[in-house]
């Protein structure tokens, strides 16, 4: 993709938090004015990945290998090379030379570098047609299947998602962190990296400074939301069933096992074989 610096203007699909479709929505031009910059998004996962490394790789030189003290042998008047320690580097076992020690591979990039790394991904997953507007995460409470149902209604279940909302909602975090192809992140958090790592980029509309009104939900989105919440509801119902069942069967086995009566040991007969004697004739 070429270096571009011309103001354009994007539209992006909009959705209700169950999948429902609305009007497309007009990104902010602030944000999304077409600028895609790929020496500064290259530099800016560099310095992403390069942070991530511990770095804790360590070699011993040969000062640091126990042992070595003793000069192997004499040094001359045995025909063989010379040898001062048995921890030199060209001996098995001995010391590394130029091995990695700890150390740090931070990285730190300019603010600016960074929101220009950013914008440029955001503007090149918007030349995708990959930014999809969410009008609002309200989840009482995690559920893994409410999140996984929206992302199979807008037909992404094949692709890496990115979903960014408005300030810290742990409850829309806990409902995505057991899906493997889900990452769900503040938007005030979101680096160059992980715009450029998912396929499709769904962002509350709060986030953009954008605030849409509730729209009732299609037939279809009601439907599912009965069912879940019918399986919802039907699980502690079965848990309770299986429960009273268990010291009930427990009961029926202890009222049909006669108890096994103790078999009388078998007394060792007094009279045993004395072992024969063979006599010396």
């Amino acid at each position: 993709m070429a270096d571009t610096n011309e103001t354009q203007s994007f539209k992006a699909n909009a959705y209700s938090a169950q999948g429902t479709a609305r009007e497309s929505i007009a990104l902010p031009g602030e944000l999304f004015d077409g600028t895609v910059n790929m020496p500064v998004m290259h530099q800016a996962v560099k310095a992403f990945l390069a942070n991530q490394r511990q770095g804790n790789a360590s070699t011993k030189i040969r000062k640091y290998v126990t042992g070595g003290n003793q000069k192997p042998w004499k040094q001359k008047g045995t025909g063989r090379a010379r040898a001062g320690s048995a921890r030199a580097p060209h001996w098995v076992g001995g010391g590394t030379v130029f091995g990695p020690t700890p150390r740090s591979y931070r990285q730190d990039l300019p603010k600016q570098m960074k929101a220009l790394g950013r914008k440029s991904a955001l503007n090149a997953r918007a030349r995708e047609n990959a930014i999809v507007v969410i009008d609002q995460f309200t989840y009482d409470a995690p559920k893994t299947s409410q999140l996984a149902a929206l992302v199979s209604r807008l037909g992404f279940d094949e692709k890496k998602v990115l979903i960014l909302t408005a300030g810290m909602k742990e409850n829309v975090f806990l409902s995505g962190r057991n899906l493997p192809n889900v990452h769900v992140m503040p938007y005030s958090d979101v680096s160059t990296y992980h715009i450029l790592w998912a396929d499709v980029v769904l962002i509350e509309a709060e986030a953009l400074g954008e605030k849409l009104d509730a729209v009732e939900e299609s037939a279809e989105v009601k439907a599912a939301a009965k069912k879940t919440a019918a399986k919802a509801e039907a699980k502690p119902a079965v848990a309770k069933k299986t429960a009273a069942k268990k010291p009930a069967k427990v009961e029926a086995k202890a009222k049909t096992k006669p108890k096994a009566e103790k078999k009388p040991a078998a007394k060792k007969s007094a009279a045993k074989k004395a072992p024969k004697k063979g006599g010396k004739k």
